[in-house]
């Protein structure tokens, strides 16, 4: 048998990061000194919010996004706690809000004027006081309007309603306490069903977020973890942190069994802790080190070898910590497919780094831009405190189409007997269905002469509903890829179009079932 080079086709093996110039940097910020092992920085399209060093407790910065060039020194702060804030989050469905932990050991949630800030900022909107200790991590509930969790210094995470109107808020729904030590960091799924946790004690877990039960942990001697990411809708986690060699190391687990990692990959033999943020509509892991500047990127994948390293990018300004903007604040336009903002704390300097598909066409990519998350959330916090869960309603980056588009990626969670498919109970249910289905298919008959009508007076000019005149074959390797991503598109749209009509089909199953149970059907 000869051998073969292995090949593996990406269309994202040649990203590249690509530095703001210095006129769109934010210079002259007191980034904190702070030594907590956090981002420091949170942005969303309209501002950045970044700790700041300050006397006499603690204090952000909020800075509109186009703000760039010098702030001025005494530009207004948010600095309403007692202790150094240590963790700051925007709400992700309301661009005006955001929400700080601090050593004062309360949370806080600011809102913040539309114009921007022409003063400083005291008061906060709502007060949480629930932790004993200092409050290290907060994350915003993915799908789920005013949910918010919090990890303080007691070993506890806490659950809060924010839709109650009380300002001060000093019981949480509820209180998870399955830790023995600090909580690194937390890590929701899509839907946000799962919390993913690191521990101080070495160890990870996957708690269910409505009951706080521990699904599953690992233990692992090898590896110990100190950041912990969900990978999408793979159902698997990354974890980083350094082997028992003290190398820095990312780990790939499996959420359904903790037991041993599916890979480990040794890094270098730096003492930063590594930061992994996910893409999961392109499935690429970026691992950036704290007090380094470089920053690795790897593509994911749901089989074997699962880890693929793309590039390094590389710089000489260190970063302490990282701000990432969401994906329906990227530019489009330039094949922007991720941005991060670093703080580099030695040249009091924000600057923006985007990571970028190299594309000779300037017209918008759609096999780069999937359809993502929005700013809409998918329930209310009252339905997710009942226990339903739905999946994130997802926008198109189309420039020009609608903000949101009420696509879940699955629907809400259903028994499964409701969607499985059924044998009919006897003679009648059976002629019912097939009464339904011969109407159905006389209205598709219908259409679809219509539509022949239709296509027979262009059929001259278009061939498979494409223009022959960008139908030629392909003449560049670039070509062939489009038409390539193309083609899995349009299959991809009738895979959609076919389950949704066997979801109706199902569901026409069960209204008769029901008329059927009926009493006084008969």
């Amino acid at each position: 048998m000869s051998w073969r080079p292995q090949y593996r086709s990406s269309k994202f093996r040649h990203v590249f990061g690509k530095p703001a110039n210095k006129e769109n940097c934010y210079d002259g910020v007191p980034i904190t000194k702070s030594v907590h092992d956090s981002h420091f920085c949170t942005v969303n399209p309209r501002f950045i919010a970044v700790v700041t060093e300050c006397a006499g407790g603690g204090a952000f910065l909020i800075i509109p996004i186009h703000q760039t060039g010098k702030i001025d020194p005494h530009h207004p702060r948010v600095c309403g706690h007692r202790g150094n804030v240590l963790d700051i989050k925007w709400n992700p469905f309301d661009d005006f809000s955001i929400a700080s932990g601090s050593e004062d050991s309360t949370v806080k949630i600011w809102d913040i004027p539309k114009h921007g800030m022409m003063k400083n900022i005291t008061t906060a909107k709502k007060e949480l006081q629930g932790h004993s200790r200092r409050v290290g991590l907060i994350e915003w509930h993915p799908t789920a309007g005013n949910v918010l969790f919090s990890a303080g210094y007691d070993y506890k995470i806490m659950v809060w309603n924010l839709d109650t109107p009380d300002q001060i808020i000093k019981n949480p729904v509820k209180t998870i306490s399955v830790h023995s030590d600090v909580v690194l960091s937390m890590s929701f799924n899509t839907d946000g069903s799962l919390l993913a946790t690191s521990c101080k004690d070495k160890t990870l877990k996957v708690i269910d977020s409505h009951t706080g039960v521990v699904l599953q942990e690992a233990n692992c001697k090898s590896h110990k973890a100190s950041k912990v990411v969900f990978l999408g809708n793979l159902k698997k986690l990354i974890s980083t942190g350094t082997s028992r060699w003290n190398n820095r190391q990312i780990a790939l687990w499996d959420q359904d069994d903790l037991s041993v990692p599916l890979l480990e990959e040794d890094l270098d033999g730096s003492s930063g802790v590594p930061f992994p943020f996910y893409d999961p509509d392109t499935h690429m892991l970026y691992v950036a080190g704290k007090g380094d500047g470089n920053i690795r990127y790897y593509e994911i994948s749901s089989e074997k070898p699962y880890l693929q390293f793309l590039a390094e990018y590389r710089s000489y300004l260190t970063q302490k910590g990282m701000g990432i903007m969401p994906k329906r604040g990227l530019d489009v336009s330039s094949c922007e497919v991720f941005r991060f903002y670093k703080l580099v704390t030695t040249k009091s300097l924000i600057e923006p780094l985007s990571m970028i598909v190299p594309r000779r066409s300037e017209s918008y990519q759609e096999d780069i831009y999937p359809m993502t998350a929005g700013s809409e959330p998918a329930m209310t916090a009252e339905e997710w405190f009942k226990g339903v869960h739905k999946d994130p309603v997802l926008m198109s980056l189309k420039p020009g189409s609608k903000n949101s588009q009420s696509i879940p990626l699955v629907t809400a969670r259903e028994p499964l007997s409701l969607l499985e498919p059924k044998r009919f109970q006897n003679r009648i249910e059976q002629l019912e269905v097939a009464s339904i289905q011969e109407r159905l298919e006389q209205k598709g008959t219908k259409e679809e002469r219509l539509e022949d009508k239709i296509q027979s007076k262009t059929r001259s000019a278009f061939s498979n509903g494409c223009d022959l005149s960008e139908c030629a074959p392909p003449k560049t390797e670039n070509e062939l890829l489009q038409m390539f991503y193309r083609q899995q598109e349009e299959i991809r749209q009738l895979r959609e179009l076919l389950g949704q009509r066997d979801v109706r089909v199902k569901q026409l199953e069960l209204e008769i079932k029901n008329i059927r149970n009926c009493p006084g059907s008969c």
